[in-house]
């Protein structure tokens, strides 16, 4: 029997986190008008101090009723904006640290955040067996018998590019690039991260005869580039494709944006710029697919970590994918949670991220010619034609290519109907996942969201959801197996959705009155979660305690076993945070630089 409970996530968490870092120990007093301008800086520009000269890249948030005053006001403090975010009302410019406060305390200021920098999210290893081929992929999802491949949907691929390759043929319909202004221009990839990831969405495996095939090898592409031959872009770069990609929706026909790439989070979603803009892309009916990060294991000491997850990854829209590992086989039931693939909850926020787990193990893609990736990694090369490449990059694309495949099949059903929305795309998957247990034994929405991806199940339920219904009807329209067969072994479904800091779960949640397949999805404060209560005054996971070990590691990701959150925070065996503080001395911070995990890993 369901129990349903009041959430009380103890948001400050994280500002008591911060708290107990050197940076914030040693801090000056300041007087009340400077603390609120502080306020308004993230946190990454809040540690950069006062360093008086020194320039950092900025993104100025700004109320959109006063923008031309904010504009002129920072043209006459000498500022000049690099780039201006319509969409989201913001500015990005350089500014000398020193200065940071004096712009946030401009009348019409919201907030200023780092224009941080970006890479994709993906790890660089040598290739051995098993390596994740197309036909097993699709074998694996339930796809290789599904009667659709894709045709007519586009994707936007915001990434370092797609190269011209016959896996491709003419599918990559525009190509704009971001870190020249947004210019048109022929298609290329410099680095090689991106035409992998599109290889996985939708190559049709030309140069392999079919092997390396995509999961949605009809698919159309549009190609963003926002980052360098290295690899590394800037936030505002992304945010200018998000925005051009949803003004642009109907003019190019996006369906989707493939994201995977992202940064270390650095406020809360509801201020941070590059989460706005992937909402503003899901509001205007853009599904938003988001790699997690590969957060998930302390490359130092072996533990796992959790709070990893990275933005836009945090975006209550995004459906955000983690990484499950195939292990070679077509059947499930020896898939494994990858231990790169970052966990949650999103930092901030507590949101329940990610939303699910997909293939991103040793995945075999197409190669761009002469890309510095490929040139500085030759041992991860298949031929001369595709690599293989791990991550949640990889997972990310997978479940671009399946949602390509979902939004085809529902178009079908239901010709001339207005199509699934963003929300019913992201619960569709959601439902039909597939439950996975970790290492350890029980299943951790924290590691692994709603479930294992699962193509077959999803596709078949897309064809039976009538967006178009008049209201007050069922738009469901046919009865379904709540299960799949793959490789001879049936596989229920999960039935559970996930919403932000929300779930929803069990028997009552079937077609009832609490989901809402439309634009807004409002999932109350309740969380229903089967017969264990695992989330509400105190967080206890598990029949015991589940985070800590007092290790804290940077800002963004907590790593251990010992943890309690609620109205009390338990830190490992020596630290109560509620009305008492028994020992906060046992806290210690690590520099951003060890968010990295790895050495050839890039974040």
């Amino acid at each position: 029997m369901t129990k349903t409970i009041r959430r009380s996530l103890c948001a400050g968490v994280a500002g008591i986190i911060l708290a107990l870092t050197p940076f914030h120990l040693a801090a000056s007093p300041k007087s009340k008008g400077a603390a609120k301008r502080a306020e308004k800086l993230d946190t990454a520009l809040q540690q950069a101090g006062n360093s008086g000269l020194q320039t950092m890249p900025v993104i100025v948030k700004v109320d959109p009723a006063q923008r031309n005053q904010v504009r002129k006001a920072l043209k006459d403090l000498g500022f000049k904006v690099k780039r201006e975010h319509g969409l989201i009302s913001a500015f990005t410019l350089d500014a000398p640290v020193g200065m940071l406060e004096r712009i946030a305390a401009i009348p019409g200021v919201l907030g200023l955040s780092i224009d941080a920098e970006i890479g994709g999210d993906q790890l660089l290893s040598t290739v051995t067996v098993p390596k994740t081929s197309g036909w097993l992929l699709r074998d694996t999802l339930g796809l290789n018998h599904v009667g659709v491949a894709g045709e007519g949907v586009t994707v936007a691929v915001i990434d370092s590019g797609i190269a011209p390759m016959a896996d491709f043929g003419t599918r990559i319909t525009a190509f704009y690039d971001f870190t020249r202004g947004g210019i048109a221009t022929a298609p290329y990839d410099d680095h090689g991260h991106g035409t992998h990831v599109a290889g996985l969405i939708g190559g049709s495996g030309a140069s392999s005869w079919g092997f390396y095939r995509g999961v949605a090898p009809k698919v159309s592409f549009i190609g963003l580039k926002v980052l360098s031959a290295t690899g590394g872009g800037r936030t505002s770069d992304l945010i200018a494709a998000v925005e051009f990609a949803t003004v642009n929706k109907n003019a190019l026909g996006i369906d989707i944006i493939n994201m995977s790439l992202g940064h270390p989070p650095f406020e809360p979603a509801s201020l941070d710029p590059l989460v706005q803009a992937v909402q503003a892309a899901s509001q205007a009916g853009i599904l938003v697919v988001s790699s997690a990060g590969n957060n998930g294991i302390n490359p130092a000491t072996g533990l796992p970590g959790f709070g990893g997850i990275s933005s836009p990854g945090n975006a209550p829209s995004s459906l955000t994918v983690g990484s499950n590992r195939t292990e070679g086989t077509r059947r499930r039931a020896d898939d494994r949670v990858g231990d790169w693939s970052s966990r949650g909850p999103s930092w901030y926020d507590g949101f329940v991220k990610p939303d699910i787990l997909a293939p991103g193990h040793k995945m075999v893609g197409p190669m761009a010619p002469l890309s510095t990736l490929v040139l500085n990694n030759p041992t991860l090369a298949i031929g001369t034609k595709y690599f293989a490449l791990t991550g949640t990059s990889m997972s990310a694309g997978v479940v671009s290519g399946v949602a390509a495949l979902v939004i085809e099949a529902n178009r079908d059903a239901f010709p001339g109907g207005p199509g699934l929305t963003p929300n019913a795309i992201k619960a569709i998957f959601e439902f039909t996942a597939f439950d996975m247990r970790d290492a350890n034994g029980p299943i951790n929405r924290l590691v692994q969201g709603a479930g294992a991806l699962n193509g077959a199940g999803a596709i078949k339920l897309a064809k039976v959801i009538d967006m178009g219904a008049p209201s007050g009807a069922s738009r469901v329209t046919g009865a379904v197996v709540l299960s799949d067969v793959i490789d001879g072994h049936v596989l229920p479904w999960a039935q559970n959705v996930i919403w932000g800091d929300n779930v929803i779960w069990g028997d009552n949640l079937i077609w009832g009155d609490n989901v809402i397949w439309g634009e807004n999805v409002v999932w109350g404060e309740n969380i229903v979660w089967g017969e264990n209560i695992v989330w509400g005054e105190n967080l206890i996971w598990g029949e015991n305690i589940v985070w800590g070990e007092n290790v804290i590691w940077g800002e963004n990701v907590i790593w251990g076993e010992n943890l309690v959150w609620g109205e009390n925070l338990i830190w490992g065996e020596n630290l109560v945070w509620g009305e008492n503080v028994l020992d906060p001395s046992s806290a210690e911070a690590v520099s951003d630089s060890e968010l990295v995990p790895g050495e050839a890993e890039t974040f």
